[in-house]
């Protein structure tokens, strides 16, 4: 079973960047799709964004123009690259494969938190 670490997350002010990873522990190159998701409190869990084993992203409506989703099958790493921040952002990140229901057990995440 392939695990999933995420790293990267942290504390930052609005308007800010941050880069999130994600580190699989076997291949994800037969994966077609993977995803960055988060949870924020008292909220389900969301996609954000998705990659395909070719590299065609795609965004949800919320963070369209400033995530940006890259995905190395040779590294089994999974990035996102957040830019513009905002507080609506705060959330703990997770990766796995697109769409639910997810193919690897979920990991820790990493905790955004996006100060006003």
């Amino acid at each position: 079973q392939v695990q999933l670490v995420e790293s990267g997350g942290g504390l930052v002010q609005a308007g800010g960047s941050l880069r999130l990873s994600c580190a699989a522990s076997g291949s994800i190159f037969s994966i077609n799709v993977m995803g960055w998701y988060r949870q924020a409190p008292g909220k389900e869990r969301e996609l954000v964004a998705l990659i395909t084993r070719g590299g065609t992203p795609t965004y949800a409506n919320s963070v369209k123009g400033r995530f940006t989703i890259s995905r190395d099958n040779a590294k089994n790493t999974l990035d996102l690259q957040m830019n513009s921040l905002k507080p609506e952002d705060t959330a703990v990140y997770y990766c796995n494969t697109a769409p639910e229901p997810a193919v690897f057990s979920w990991g820790q995440g990493t905790q955004v938190t996006v100060s006003s």
